[in-house]
Order: structure tokens, then sequence, then C-alpha cells
């Protein structure tokens, strides 16, 4: 009983900071948005953008892996 419940809290924080995370990266469309509105950003903060996507993208990587990892766990035990 005491498993499950680490387990379930565990999953649910994991939930929530998978949520997080994909509301935190940016939208696919934002070049063209910006190419369309005539707004242009230099080449660094490009390049800043790109690194800063990378690592959220990697972040939701790992914990939706948890998450699935904790969602099979949940239902074995």
């Amino acid at each position: 009983m005491t498993l499950q419940l680490i387990l379930t809290i565990l999953q649910v924080l994991s939930g929530i900071v998978v949520t997080i995370i994909v509301l935190m990266q940016s939208g696919k469309s934002a070049g063209l948005s910006s190419a369309i509105s005539g707004s242009s950003e230099t080449y660094l903060s490009q390049g800043k953008a790109k690194t800063t996507d990378q690592k959220l993208a990697s972040m939701t990587k790992w914990f939706a892996l948890a998450f699935v990892i904790l969602t099979l766990s949940l239902h074995f035990v």
C-alpha cells in the first residue's frame, strides 16, 4: 500500500512536470510567424533559443519515459 502511494505521487508529479515542460517549449511555427510579421532576430538569439528548445525536448523525453515506467509499475503493483 505504501509503495503504491509513493508511485502514485511520483506519477502525478512527473505528469505535471511533463505538462509544464511541453508548455514552455516554443511552437514549431514561431519562425513562420516572425517571417510574416517582419520581425527579425539576431543570429545569437536564434542559437540560444535552439539550445533551450533542445534541452526542453530532452527533458520532455526523460520525464515522459519516467511517466510511462511509473504507469506500468503501478499497473503491476
